[in-house]
């Protein structure tokens, strides 16, 4: 496996660190670390972008998570290892990841139940790292960037 080109951050390395300060102010929105974590792992899960699951889970294994819920997040909605609030956030995340699967993009139910766990800075932060992942998984999908190459 070879990646198509360096990663676009490294050719243009201006790019980095205002891709990295939109993280940085997502972690301060008051959203528990585990569940930003988790909403990171199941964006790229659900892009298919291999270097962003694998870095995300080595990340979230380094913040503690467990490898229980780590390899529960596929399919979260089945499984007894998520708090109410993190299935909000999971939900919102695949619904504003998938926005081309409906209509409404994120319907008023997947909002409303993200509205009940989190505040409005906490949804700013939950979609802030949904959209920063996004951004980071079509740069490396596009490029196809190898698992595991960053560290």
């Amino acid at each position: 496996m070879h990646p198509r080109m360096p990663n676009p951050v490294t050719v243009l390395p201006g790019a980095m660190r205002p891709l990295m300060k939109i993280v940085e102010v997502a972690r301060q929105g008051g959203v528990p670390e585990a569940t930003l974590e988790l909403v990171h792992l199941r964006v790229s899960q659900v892009n298919g972008c291999s270097a962003c699951v694998d870095g995300g889970s080595r990340t979230a294994r380094k913040s503690g998570e467990s490898e229980e819920r780590l390899g529960a997040v596929t399919a979260w909605r089945e499984t007894p290892y998520f708090t109410d609030a993190e299935r909000a956030a999971l939900a919102l995340a695949e619904s504003a990841t998938r926005l081309a699967d409906r209509q409404d993009a994120v319907p008023d139910q997947v909002w409303d139940e993200a509205a009940r766990h989190y505040d409005e800075r906490g949804l700013a932060a939950l979609i802030l790292m949904i959209g920063a992942t996004n951004l980071f998984n079509r740069l490396n999908a596009s490029t196809r960037q190898i698992a595991g190459a960053w560290g």
